[in-house]
């Protein structure tokens, strides 16, 4: 392997890092209060309103029902208006992060769903606020399943970052388009392939690792 392909597979693993871990910070910052408030906004909840949860809700399900691949054209436009241009590792954030907030919103309701409705019942008898239920109740109990679904967020879109350099996003995806299948050099392929799976474990184990530690019930 010549030192040219060598540096551009080191920078190509840059830009997938960097496009992951920063839309997966912008999609966490939105998608993690949605996830609250597709829980606490349904009939009978601390904070019910069906004015707010059934159109969050509907909107949540359209987005997460589009193809990243069609996502990304789609919305080229708001890119643009965003970032300034349609090509390049900043330029994919954008739909990533569209991508993966609604995922975890879902997934964060989900966690929270199964907070057993008991402790929720004696926070409000001892007088506790809504805001206060979320603070010290809610957010807490679900923190180590919370964390155990981003992780799994994170994994997706170390996917969707490969399937973005396709169209001009950067990263691992366009190196082995580009470089390898498209040259007929699979060698980069599955260089590729590995980098990406190396990336995929090392997560998954980091993320793990984080969630037990975040986990009251196994370090008693």
């Amino acid at each position: 392997m010549s030192p040219e392909i060598f540096s551009l597979l080191f920078e190509s693993l840059g830009e997938t890092l960097y496009m992951v871990a920063v839309s997966m910070i912008c999609a966490s910052i939105l998608g993690i209060p949605l996830g609250i408030l597709l829980v606490v906004t349904e009939k009978g909840e601390i904070l019910a309103c069906p004015a707010i949860n059934k159109p969050l809700a509907f909107i949540i399900n359209m987005i997460r029902s589009i193809p990243f691949i069609i996502l990304m054209v789609a919305i080229i436009p708001f890119t643009r208006f965003l970032v300034h241009t349609s090509i390049g590792t900043t330029a994919a954030i954008v739909p990533l992060t569209i991508a993966a907030i609604p995922y975890i919103a879902r997934m964060v309701e989900t966690s929270i769903r199964e907070i057993p409705s008991g402790l929720i019942e004696a926070a409000e008898s001892m007088g506790a606020t809504p805001m206060q239920i979320i603070r010290k109740v809610l957010l807490p109990e679900a923190l180590p399943s919370i964390l155990e679904s981003l992780t799994v967020v994170i994994v997706s879109l170390v996917g969707a970052s490969a399937m973005a350099g396709t169209i001009g996003g950067g990263g691992l995806g366009m190196i082995a388009i580009s470089f390898g299948y498209q040259r007929f050099n699979n060698d980069i392929v599955w260089i590729c392939v590995l980098l990406t799976v190396i990336i995929v474990q090392l997560i998954q184990e980091l993320g793990m690792l984080i969630a037990r530690k975040a986990d009251k019930r196994i370090n008693k």
